[in-house]
């Protein structure tokens, strides 16, 4: 019997680990426990919310026993069980009614059960079910000491613990993916379309739709404000990891001395200040797409490491001798010429191969003839929503000057300027605008695209001046920032704009 008792043991050892249904795990403990002691039926309950016993196992029982739920207190051997923490033995002559009385399926069976013990299954203080034997015979159970019985079912509440925590994970997990997939379906409803239908963003379109599918490394340039970040949203929309999420990274707002741990993440004392572990952002994008925006602007430093991630695919968090092993798709995108950037020693030739698998190049807007306008439709239903407003409409004239501008700033600099004229025409309770509304940069601009014969000198002034001031409409009229926007040092972007009139 200890032979016995030791294998038995081991059995249900091995069951708590397992990756097997709660049924199978339930069923295969009793027909293990059956297997040992000298019983003709077994039967494994779970004591639930409503002082009820659930059968969740049986064997040697009619099997119409699992459909039923036990009242404990209409049970009187039941609630014997469940009010002591020790093996509860029943004489064969108890007057107690048993609740297994003419179900056993043993053989040459009497009409009453004469032996019958069972056990409470408690976790620490926590009551979880019962484990009850029975056999046809007086005094079958009498050579199994009490403790042998407590042992084995302390094992049998740690497995259907184990299998309730479980099932919660599981159940939890699967909300949780489905809130996931719910909270990304809503993402992507919010997230800003392509709008347009010029031959060149068709083309883009086509080639967009092209790479998606695959998992091939996208390099996107444009000049700002093209909408770059636009075309990384369609391809993850259209692949297929377009179920997990799309982490968006600016690499020129990356500190340097933390641009590593953004990245790759970090353990706790990697350096001052890291308290705790973290992931980085190559982690959080595992299965999904990783959006590296003005790639062009990441430290030479990093820029080795991120290569080596990309041709290993795993990474170490900083601090830590350990690789993890990650799947992302990367997308990366600039407004710089990085083939010259390569030329002048600012950009690593080799991190840019491995990034320039499928370039795709974001058209400027003046080079997407009648896009405008769409464009111009799409932002103001956009404002009408957000302003409250009656549906905001352009007046011939305003749309005619619009056409006609040359937008150095791109798709973002005309969203700014509708902002701007929308919120003049509601703040007049109409919903027209007229050329009034709009900034009157665009109508120099467009006066003196008109006029015949512009001199370099003047043309040049008014462009720059166009420039300067565009970027302090983006900077808030910060010079520190328009000059870094514009890549030119402060101070001389400040005597250019003294020189044109601009301070």
């Amino acid at each position: 019997m200890s032979q016995a008792i030791d294998h038995l043991l081991l059995e249900i050892s091995l069951m708590l680990s397992q990756a097997l249904t709660s049924d199978i795990h339930h069923q295969k403990l009793i027909e293990s426990i059956q297997r040992v002691f000298p019983c003709d039926a077994c039967a494994l309950f779970i004591f639930n919310e409503k002082q009820a016993l659930v059968p969740v196992a049986v064997s040697g029982l009619s099997p119409q026993l699992t459909s039923r739920r036990f009242n404990v207190a209409e049970h009187p051997r039941l609630q014997a069980i469940l009010a002591s923490r020790q093996c509860v033995r029943f004489a064969a002559d108890c007057e107690l009614p048993d609740p297994f009385d003419g179900l056993l399926l043993s053989a040459g069976q009497q009409d009453h059960v004469h032996s019958c013990m069972g056990c409470s299954l408690y976790v620490e203080q926590t009551l979880v079910g019962a484990l009850t034997l029975d056999a046809s015979e007086p005094g079958r159970f009498d050579g199994i000491s009490d403790v042998t019985v407590e042992t084995v079912a302390a094992l049998a509440a740690a497995t259907l613990r184990n299998r309730q925590q479980w099932e919660q994970l599981q159940q939890a997990n699967s909300h949780q993916r489905k809130l996931t997939k719910m909270l990304l379906k809503e993402a992507q409803a919010q997230t800003p379309r392509m709008t347009g239908q010029s031959p060149a963003i068709c083309e883009l379109k086509a080639n967009i739709d092209l790479v998606a599918m695959s998992d091939l490394t996208v390099l996107i340039s444009g000049e700002t404000g093209t909408g770059k970040e636009l075309v990384a949203n369609r391809i993850h929309e259209k692949s297929q990891r377009n179920d997990h999420p799309m982490i968006r990274v600016n690499c020129a707002a990356l500190p340097e001395h933390l641009a590593e741990s953004e990245l790759f993440g970090h353990v706790k004392g990697a350096f001052t200040g890291a308290t705790s572990e973290r992931s980085g952002k190559f982690e959080l994008a595992d299965q999904g797409t990783l959006f590296l925006d003005e790639i062009g602007e990441l430290p030479l430093s990093l820029q080795a490491k991120l290569l080596r991630v990309i041709q290993q695919g795993e990474l170490q968090r900083v601090g830590s001798d350990r690789s993890k092993i990650v799947n992302v798709r990367l997308i990366a995108a600039t407004n710089r010429n990085l083939q010259q950037a390569v030329e002048t020693g600012q950009f690593r030739a080799d991190l840019f191969h491995r990034l320039n698998i499928f370039p795709l190049h974001v058209p400027p807007l003046r080079d997407r003839k009648g896009d405008t306008e769409l464009l111009c439709h799409h932002f103001l239903t956009l404002l009408s929503q957000q302003f409250h407003s009656p549906a905001l409409q352009l007046s011939a004239e305003a749309l005619a000057v619009l056409n006609q501008y040359h937008w150095p700033g791109n798709i973002r600099q005309l969203e700014h300027t509708l902002t701007r004229a929308a919120l003049k025409t509601v703040g007049r309770s109409q919903s027209m605008i007229t050329l009034s509304e709009l900034d009157e940069s665009l109508h120099v601009q467009i006066e003196n695209h008109t006029d015949d014969s512009p001199s370099l000198n003047d043309a040049m002034n008014r462009y720059q001046k166009q420039l300067i001031q565009q970027a302090l409409a983006e900077n808030q009229g910060v010079w520190a920032q328009a000059a870094r926007s514009l890549k030119v040092d402060r101070g001389n972007l400040y005597r250019l704009g003294k020189k044109l009139g601009l301070t």
